[in-house]
């Protein structure tokens, strides 16, 4: 019984939205471009991050990828994974497998073994809690699976530093932007946003574009900068962690944000010795996002992730509700899981936590509530 086999492939490929697709697409380098019903990408299957023409096509109805170039082939998710990350291992032995891929994508979406009834059969109950003892004990050491490519820093040397005046108007700090290392990408007209790792390695770049033709492509999308893509799974990963993680293992606690530029926000309201803030980069929490905080000491997780309903009771709310809940079941035994839900109308629609302001933020913070008091 093979470890990676607890995952069923076809229920998460089934479960995945097209948005959610979108997103992991961008984030291997395809700079999709969404459509009603599918989007279309550059052929990442057999072209390098960033490279090949928009004839890589994703079909939400089928959950299939079709390439009309070169591959000529019909293929899901998971072989899509296989195809990008052999393009560079030469080695047949070490390539992905199947097995690999599946791995792969429920970490990055935060499946687990629970989101899936596996067997009716009495006698393998026993096998099965053993491997779920594993699934909990080991997901931060399945570094093959992960692969977070480390890159040289020096890149961000020769970027321009100017004033990043749309954020600056937002109340975002330039002093803190400068200990982020933003800068700005003169030939994209994109501010640039470095990545990093807990600690402290460069692992990938993403930015921001200021130019509105441009969003076709997503506001934000991996950095291309002399040639070179500088993608990463956003999802293995916590933004402004190198950052907070001393303050964070003093406090014991850590405010998760979805955007980048809400630690920006927090950094610039109270400054960054008192930082506890990251961003998981979606509206999801993973449990290897999770077990990063744990390794602080963390006792509990503040929720702050963006309004995502315009009025309490409508279906957006539902979803919203059901989303946390689940967010709270899966972590609430390891961790005390907190909540900043605006129940009182202080933020508008899509709005983070700390967008309104340092005051509504406090507020937001202070009536905070986990789902055991509720």
């Amino acid at each position: 019984m093979r470890f990676n086999n607890m995952y069923n492939k076809d229920k998460i490929k089934n479960s995945l939205t097209l948005e959610q697709v979108y997103e992991f697409v961008v984030d291997l380098g395809g700079e999709p471009i969404i459509k009603e019903n599918y989007f279309i990408s550059r052929t990442i299957c057999h072209n390098p991050p960033g490279f090949g023409s928009y004839k890589l096509y994703y079909y939400n109805n089928t959950k299939l990828f079709k390439c009309f170039t070169d591959c000529g082939d019909s293929f899901d998710i998971f072989q899509l994974v296989c195809k990008v990350k052999n393009q560079t291992i030469e080695d047949k032995t070490a390539q992905w497998q199947l097995n690999n891929a599946i791995m792969y994508v429920a970490r990055y979406f935060g499946f687990s073994n629970e989101n899936f009834d596996f067997s009716n059969n009495k006698d393998n109950l026993h096998d099965w809690e053993i491997l779920n003892k594993y699934d909990e004990n080991n997901l931060v050491k399945q570094q093959q699976i992960i692969d977070l490519k480390v890159f040289d820093k020096n890149i961000l040397k020769y970027l321009p530093h100017p004033n990043i005046t749309p954020w600056e108007l937002e109340g975002i700090d330039d002093k803190v932007m400068c200990e982020h290392d933003i800068a700005y990408n003169p030939i994209s007209q994109s501010i640039i946003i470095p990545h990093y790792d807990i600690n402290n390695n460069l692992i990938g770049i993403r930015e921001r574009t200021l130019v509105k033709e441009q969003e076709q492509y997503g506001k934000y999308r991996p950095a291309i900068l002399n040639r070179q893509m500088y993608n990463h799974p956003l999802s293995f990963n916590l933004y402004n962690l190198n950052n907070s993680k001393d303050n964070i293992k003093i406090i014991k606690k850590a405010i998760v944000f979805e955007g980048e530029k809400s630690p920006l926000l927090y950094a610039s309201y109270f400054g960054s010795d008192r930082d506890i803030s990251v961003a998981c980069c979606g509206s999801s929490l993973i449990w290897y996002q999770v077990q990063l905080l744990l390794s602080l000491g963390v006792e509990e997780i503040i929720v702050a992730f963006d309004k995502q309903f315009q009025a309490i009771g409508d279906n957006e709310f539902k979803r919203w509700i059901k989303k946390l809940t689940d967010i709270y079941k899966k972590y609430s035994s390891f961790v005390t899981i907190s909540f900043m839900f605006d129940k009182w109308n202080l933020l508008d629609y899509k709005m983070s936590p700390i967008d309104n302001g340092k005051e509504t933020f406090i507020e937001l913070y202070n009536r905070r509530f986990s789902l055991e008091e509720n």
